[in-house]
């Protein structure tokens, strides 16, 4: 297919996939901590703004939740089709590390997602508030198994090879591994971001519609308030993140660089666009900025940043994708910061909900943190090539032994059923954000009648009364 041989159609068939599911499970992170924050305010305030939210976002984040967990199983799957290699080497660890994700976090969401989605008039406010806040906990602690096992194959270690197969020796060390808590905090923000700018988004849509109410302003707020607070803080996140991986994948930070190679005593300089040519070994019509690139990376004037001839060829990351890929994540970032700012301004001039060319930009910013995501998310995993365990095991050792037609036909299947699929689940949830909130919606009636909750209705009170049918 296209010339590609079956180990990088696997390569393919993975990335496509995992584009796919990365999307879902970073909604579904934000929208049930926002929504555990909208049912506290209203158990506080009883203001029936929030419980309206609620209810609205409670759809979407369903149908988002479904998409969330079909997408990741096939995922699952793809470790023993496509790269057995990989599962025979180190399935020690990746696999108790995903068992423990289903067992922690899959488990608890499971159990009290019905709760969440159904009990609202059937159990009692606390029970509700807190099946709502175990469910946000599940993502949270899904995200901490998902990053674990992913950041072991970053920066490895807590382990052994015995026979040509990782044999785990420290838990502790593995799952703690250098780079996790970096990742985990990058990763959850981003997360939290992604679906603030998407309650963002949706808000200002309705408000260019006209449809301004109490809900459609408040959701705008709380999603700016976000945005203002959290942006800044995902930005000295990146930057410590990637201190630490200058320190164990310095490879990947000279690839992402377009940095080939240091004249001695000079720093380095950061290059803020140019076209790296992997054969030719250089940077083509770079951009540079004199002494930034020290600065940024080492936090000094005057050391270098590692290059890419330190490396050898078989080594090297692919930096033509990478390189333009961080550039996406951060001029996205850099646009979020701005959007937050902007808002505080309009906030305190009073126009936050009437400025027609803010309300354009919050609506195209609304795939800006899942954007950011899929181009940091490249970054980091392209980043990490030829390693699928960085040091320990190349990626071509770990696929498995296919014929190129036949993944080339797995991967045409994936595309049709997915873009399908999914593409009908996307349109469905995008119908559900166009309607916008229902004033009153959950709201228990006491009295009996037709359908009503709480008190037995009239057996034949479904039938039209008139008067004299006596």
């Amino acid at each position: 297919m296209f010339g590609l041989d079956a180990f990088h159609l696997a390569r393919i068939q993975f990335a496509f996939t995992v584009s796919f599911h990365i999307i879902f499970p970073a909604i579904t992170i934000g929208l049930a901590s926002f929504l555990a924050v909208l049912e506290g305010m209203w158990l506080k305030s009883r203001n029936q703004t929030y419980r309206d939210l609620y209810h609205f976002w409670s759809k979407v984040f369903a149908v988002n939740f479904g998409m969330g967990v079909v997408s990741g199983l096939v995922m699952a799957y793809q470790f023993g089709t496509n790269w057995s290699g990989f599962s025979q080497f180190a399935g020690s660890i990746t696999g108790p590390l995903l068992t423990y994700e289903v067992l922690t976090a899959f488990f608890l969401e499971a159990g009290f997602l019905g709760v969440m989605l159904f009990g609202w008039n059937r159990v009692g406010s606390g029970l509700h508030f807190f099946a709502t806040c175990m469910v946000a906990l599940g993502t949270i602690i899904s995200t901490f198994w998902i990053l674990a096992s992913n950041s072991w194959m970053h920066t490895p270690q807590g382990y052994i090879i015995q026979n040509g197969i990782v044999v785990p020796q420290d838990w502790l060390k593995i799952i703690f591994n250098p780079s996790f808590p970096y990742r985990l905090l990058h990763m959850s923000t981003a997360a939290f971001l992604a679906s603030a700018f998407f309650v963002g988004s949706s808000a200002a849509w309705h408000l260019l519609k006209g449809n301004d109410n109490p809900a459609i302003r408040k959701m705008f707020s709380m999603a700016l308030w976000m945005a203002l607070i959290v942006s800044p803080i995902q930005a000295m996140i990146g930057d410590a993140h990637g201190l630490n991986t200058l320190e164990h994948q310095p490879a990947k930070i000279a690839a992402i660089e377009g940095h080939w190679e240091n004249p001695p005593g000079e720093a380095t300089p950061l290059i803020l666009f140019g076209i790296p040519d992997m054969k030719e070994e250089r940077t083509k019509y770079a951009l540079e900025v004199p002494y930034l690139g020290s600065l940024i990376l080492t936090h000094s004037l005057d050391k270098q940043v590692p290059a890419l001839k330190w490396f050898p060829k078989e080594d090297r990351p692919n930096s033509t994708v990478i390189f333009w890929s961080f550039r996406v994540m951060v001029a996205l970032g850099m646009l979020m910061i701005t959007l937050g700012v902007v808002s505080l301004w309009l906030r305190f001039k009073g126009r936050l909900y009437e400025s027609r060319p803010f309300l354009w930009f919050a609506l195209l910013m609304g795939p800006a943190g899942l954007l950011a995501i899929l181009a940091g998310w490249f970054t980091t995993e392209i980043g990490r090539q030829p390693w699928v365990v960085y040091g320990v095991q190349r990626t071509i050792d770990a696929v498995s032994a296919h014929g190129d037609l036949h993944m080339s036909i797995s991967l045409l299947a994936f595309i049709v059923v997915y873009c399908s699929v999914f593409g009908v689940g996307y349109h469905y949830m995008m119908r559900l954000i166009k309607q916008g909130p229902v004033t009153g919606e959950g709201h228990v009636v006491e009295h009996g009648g037709p359908g009503q909750k709480k008190t037995p209705a009239r057996p034949l009170s479904a039938a039209t009364h008139k008067e004299g049918d006596r």
